[in-house]
């Protein structure tokens, strides 16, 4: 009869998938600030210049954000008029489009760590 030895190191792959989690998660904000960007109404390319992406690891949240005082009222007008291309609901719109592709960059990091 032969015998195997197995050590399981739980705890090291679970914080190894969180970090690469993580790093998925930051990727997938990246893309879908570049995405937004498209769309984001120019005039002297201040809003646009003013996105940002932040993950917090604790929570496992993604965040993509425009910092002007006048982003929000940008993003919510749409009575306004911009160039085309560009839009109201810049940020929101491009959620549901890029949700497949956010999805595929996390896996892909997991997959990466586990590999």
């Amino acid at each position: 009869m032969s015998r195997t030895r197995l050590r399981w190191n739980g705890d090291a792959a679970t914080g190894a998938i969180r970090e690469a989690a993580a790093r998925g998660l930051l990727l997938g904000a990246e893309h879908v600030l570049a995405a937004s960007r498209q769309r984001v109404p120019i005039n002297e390319g201040t809003l646009e210049r003013s996105g940002a992406t932040s993950v917090d690891e604790s929570t496992m949240t993604a965040t993509v954000s425009y910092d002007t005082p006048y982003a929000r009222r940008v993003h919510e007008d749409m009575t306004a008029r911009h160039s085309p291309g560009r839009s109201s609901k810049y940020l929101e719109s491009v959620l549901p489009e890029t949700a497949g592709e956010v999805q595929a960059l996390i896996a892909a990091q997991i997959r990466r760590a586990l590999g």
